[in-house]
């Protein structure tokens, strides 16, 4: 108990970690955390965050009635401008809304689409959740590790692609479902994922089977800001298995209940009065 009450050196960001990787550190048991990763530099002072960066980030947070609402989007904003979660990153978002760098840390920590490590060029995503695995997924994601000879959340030699496996990308009927840079590439195989990372380090362009062409990940990240590039119209945003149900209502002259003609529970529960 003694050794969880240890107080732990803070960084100039203001996080609990200090010589990041020491074995000096304690609190996390086995559990490890990117704050235990030696090669993370959360004491690097240069930052690409400016003035103009600075206005951009406000802009989002105009956006909202509450300002912290804004916290995502003006955390992909960093990643679009830093390549990653930057302790600068936070400090500029927690002075805009009023909150602590833990605060931003925290949200920053807890969903897997933001990064404290640089990702490459293209990020690589393959769903190896329940059923895209059963479909080929985890071969799919085997194959892409030997293929380019990096593992989980690792990047190539030459920075161009970042790969890891995802949990539910929500396209379950276009299982297994790879991803670059959050565009689907849908019922994919090993060959055709290999293809594909091959086209992109190559630098030719590629484009998703649903979605537009693909784009660097830090482009991706400013339209997940909320800036958009002018692609989203760029090719289909559905596929035919999707619109399966919606195909077989019309051969069969199905259609919505008028909501006139629909009874509500408290309708139902009035007549058994």
């Amino acid at each position: 108990m003694a050794e969880l009450l240890e107080p732990r050196p803070q960084t100039p960001g203001g996080h609990a970690g200090g010589d990041v990787g020491s074995e000096e550190l304690v609190g996390h048991g086995e559990m490890k955390t990117y704050f235990d990763e030696p090669s993370l530099e959360y004491e690097v002072t240069e930052t690409l965050i400016d003035d103009g960066v600075r206005e951009e980030l406000a802009s989002i947070a105009a956006r909202y009635p509450q300002p912290r609402s804004a916290l995502l989007p003006m955390l992909h904003l960093v990643q679009s401008v830093e390549g990653r979660v930057t302790p600068a990153g936070i400090e500029a978002c927690a002075d805009l809304l009023g909150l602590s760098t833990a605060d931003v840390s925290g949200v920053a920590t807890f969903y897997t689409m933001y990064k404290r490590r640089p990702v490459g060029k293209y990020h690589v995503g393959v769903c190896t959740t329940s059923l895209c695995a059963v479909m080929g997924g985890d071969e799919v994601y085997s194959r892409l590790q030997e293929h380019l000879g990096i593992g989980n959340d690792e990047t190539t030699e030459d920075g161009a692609i970042t790969l890891e496996h995802l949990e539910c990308n929500a396209a379950c009927d276009m299982a297994p479902v790879m991803m670059v840079n959050w565009e689907f590439f849908d019922q994919t195989t090993p060959r055709r994922a290999c293809e594909v990372v091959d086209a992109l380090r190559a630098g030719e362009e590629v484009s998703a089977t649903r979605g537009a062409r693909v784009v660097t990940w830090q482009q991706a990240e400013r339209v997940l800001a909320g800036f958009p590039d002018g692609r989203a119209d760029e090719g289909p945003t559905s596929g035919p298995t999707s619109q399966l149900g919606l195909r077989i209502a019309g051969e069969r002259g199905w259609s919505a209940p008028d909501p006139a003609d629909v009874r509500t529970t408290d309708d139902s529960s009035e007549e058994t009065k």
